[in-house]
């Protein structure tokens, strides 16, 4: 180069308007790699804000349970009274206590001012037995020594005298303040039942060796709008002696008897004209008492404690021949102590327990866990839990009323109750149950998020099945053997069906999809067979032609022949419905598979989310994969031909291992969007939580939960944050998922690399 050239170069490099480009350009290029940098830290940082607002949210349902003592109030009284029952308001604010000796007294639990003293309406008659009729509505009924019983009720009146919440407690007379005589001696034992407009009664009378059962019409007069009680049918059984507690269920069909010995007889009293011994069972070891029995609220699951500090839960279930007997379920360890009293909870499956050494235990029956326990340095005689479970009332022999303040919003919740089998109250075995709500009041929730999890699990890997061999084969085919043309038409189409909105798929799916499939059973089936066949026979039919004749359609624009075969056979297969059922399944292939084969069917299952899921799969795998294919490298390719390989060859041996990174990538990307998928689940499954993996049985995804429950659920309650653990548990699964396919994909990437 001339040496003044060179000069004039080297001033011009040297310039200010050169250094001031190369500037602008180094500041341009800091730009953009700053804005990736923040791009890509602030991705990062909203993917962990997500999951700590989860997390924030969850937290709750595993924090510990905090129990502060409140105040200390004498119990005003007459004499040597002992409690019979006491009834707390919704909000924990007064309580109502009766005594043995017949008065009433409410408290401020507040600050123990006396709010009401009276005394019941019995005359000079004594209590001899107490019974508690329905939990609900806090009905009892008092047994007398003249052989009567009283039915009261437990109310609160809510006022705002100057703008001041004023609980005031009560006692209501529903059925007239005129006992109800059932005998002319005093009832030793009583338990009764209220359902819908009966109220069945049982009990002992002093000195006889049999248990009455009466059973009563609740009557409403039109005028007065009274309530009273019509006998309606009566019977007697002798009783197993000597017996101490008397138990009826809340149907009015069981009645049990329980010994000291932990002896259970139970009978059938839904006739009181024919009541039966169900069975009898021994529910203690030999070297045991029973000490304490109680029933849950919903009046169907027994509580027995005993001498050794033990708590154990029973219930009645079906045998195979639809018979019923009672079965332990679960046992509670609560200390080496006997236990003395046991108080349960009216809204939820909680309970408290007191032992001799003055500790107070709190239990949930359906997440078998002690969330409290704590002890008293004083004496204790009885423990009442307040209805919301959030106030302990601890009495004395002292007559004095210790409170104690409970904070834990969710005890139903343990790791067992979300991911194990749990028996719950009428079921035949433990189970995996999704059920968050119900009309009962006495319900109890059932939190696994097993059949949630599994059906997530089904869904994906069903509509997997049908997508990805359709998908990675259709991409090797459209990225190495179609010709240029014919690509350019068939990717963007197919890339276009991702575009469809995935509610669409699941409208269509499930009010056109699987009525249609059901109708059509069998020839589904024949279409899984005749497709293949009908291919193959095309193939081999096409190869018989004379090659001037083949030669007309070019090698790379065949595959296009096979449309039209493919939509005549599936017609063709459809037709044959009608004739394959009538000879192969009775005519109904759908009640052949129910009656003989015990498979049970859906209309929405499994086959048609297979089907309508992995439709919106394929464009999203095939697009990545076909990618993956189209760009191995040319001299990768080239170089195998110019070896003397066929394209088959080359395609096994050079191109798939080479696109195998991308190609796993596709797939997972495919399994990722089916785990999340949430329209097509939602309105083709028919969204019962199950475990089976039956093809014709549906299934509920944790994504579909969410969109289905969540506008429901109370706010702050343990179903709304279950449900965002569900969330989160989904957020986890997608993250392991995705770091296993990455770390696959990296090691297929350095194993490839090479070639």
């Amino acid at each position: 180069m001339d040496k003044s050239v060179q000069r004039k170069l080297d001033e011009a490099l040297d310039g200010p308007k050169f250094q001031r480009r190369i500037k602008r350009r180094n500041l341009v290029d800091l730009s953009w790699a700053s804005g990736f940098t923040v791009g890509g830290i602030a991705v990062i940082a909203s993917v962990l804000l997500i999951m700590f607002f989860l997390v924030y949210v969850v937290a709750p349902l595993f924090a510990p349970a905090d129990i502060e003592q409140g105040k200390t109030f004498d119990l005003q009284q007459s004499g040597q009274e002992q409690t019979l029952y006491y009834g707390v308001d919704e909000y924990a604010d007064s309580a109502l206590r009766i005594s043995d000796s017949g008065r009433v007294y409410g408290i401020d639990l507040s600050t123990g001012e006396k709010l009401r003293d009276e005394r019941l309406p019995i005359g000079d008659a004594r209590i001899t037995s107490f019974t508690r009729i329905s939990q609900g509505d806090q009905l009892m009924g008092i047994g007398l020594d003249n052989g009567s019983v009283l039915l009261v009720q437990y109310e609160y009146s809510v006022t705002y005298p100057d703008d001041v919440k004023t609980i005031t407690p009560k006692l209501t007379y529903p059925f007239g303040q005129t006992p109800l005589t059932l005998s002319e001696q005093p009832i030793t034992h009583l338990s009764a039942r209220k359902s819908g407009s009966q109220i069945t009664f049982a009990y002992q009378v002093d000195g006889a060796s049999q248990i009455y059962v009466k059973q009563y019409d609740m009557i409403e007069s039109m005028l007065t709008e009274e309530v009273t009680l019509d006998l309606y049918q009566q019977g007697q059984f002798a009783a197993p002696a000597p017996f101490k507690w008397l138990k009826m269920g809340i149907s009015m069909r069981n009645l049990y008897a329980l010994k000291q010995d932990g002896t259970i007889f139970y009978f059938d009293i839904r006739d009181p004209q024919q009541i039966k011994l169900v069975e009898t069972v021994n529910a203690l070891a030999p070297d045991q008492t029973l000490t304490a029995v109680q029933f849950l609220i919903g009046e169907y699951s027994l509580l027995l404690g005993n001498d050794q500090g033990q708590v154990a839960q029973w219930f009645p279930v079906r045998d195979q021949d639809n018979n019923y007997f009672l079965k332990k379920i679960r046992t509670f360890e609560v200390s080496d102590q006997p236990i003395q009293d046991i108080n349960v909870e009216l809204n939820r499956k909680n309970f408290a327990v007191l032992d001799a050494s003055n500790q107070v235990s709190m239990f949930n029956s359906t997440a078998h866990n002690n969330f409290a326990s704590f002890t008293l340095d004083q004496t204790v005689s009885q423990v009442h839990i307040s209805p919301r479970g959030d106030r302990l009332l601890i009495e004395t022999p002292a007559h004095q009323l210790v409170t104690f303040d409970v904070d834990n919003e969710h005890p139903e919740v343990s790791m067992s109750s979300l991911w194990g089998e749990v028996w719950y109250e009428g079921y035949d075995e433990p189970e995996y149950v999704w059920q968050s709500s119900s009309a009962s009041n006495d319900f109890e929730p059932k939190f696994s998020l097993m059949p949630l999890t599994f059906g997530t699990i089904k869904a994906a890997l069903y509509s997997m099945l049908f997508a990805v061999p359709l998908a990675v084969l259709g991409a090797i085919y459209t990225a190495f053997f179609m010709d240029a043309k014919t690509r350019q038409v068939i990717k963007p189409t197919i890339e276009l069906i991702e575009a469809l909105p995935t509610v669409i798929l699941g409208f269509l799916a499930g009010l056109w999809l699987a009525p249609y499939m059901e109708a059509h059973l069998a020839g589904f089936f024949s279409i899984i067979f005749l497709v293949p066949i009908g291919i193959l026979l095309f193939g081999y039919l096409w190869s018989r032609l004379p090659e001037p004749v083949r030669l007309l359609v070019p090698t790379s624009k065949r595959a296009v022949l096979m449309l039209p075969v493919v939509v005549i056979i599936g017609f063709v297969a459809l037709s044959l419905s009608g004739p394959l059922e009538h000879l192969l399944f009775d005519g109904d292939m759908r009640h052949w598979l129910t009656d003989s084969a015990g498979i049970d069917f859906d209309q929405r299952n499994a086959m048609v989310i297979g089907f309508a899921m992995g439709f919106a799969l394929i464009p999203t795998i095939f697009s990545v994969a076909e990618d993956a294919i189209y760009n191995v490298p040319s001299y990768l390719v080239n170089g195998s031909l110019a070896l003397g390989a066929s394209g088959w060859q080359t395609m096994v041996g050079v191109v798939l291992p080479t696109a195998s990174p991308g190609i796993f990538s596709a797939i997972m990307l495919g399994f990722g969007r089916g785990i999340g998928e949430t329209m097509i689940v939602l309105m083709a499954s028919g969204n019962t939580p199950l475990m089976d993996a039956n093809l014709f049985e549906g299934m509920r995804t944790l994504s579909a939960n969410l969109a289905v429950e969540m506008p429901e659920a109370a706010l702050d309650s343990t179903h709304y944050r279950v449900l965002f653990l569900s969330g989160l548990v989904l957020f986890i699964f997608t993250f392991i998922f995705n770091t296993l396919a990455e770390v696959v994909r990296e090691r297929m990437r350095r194993k490839y690399g090479s070639l």
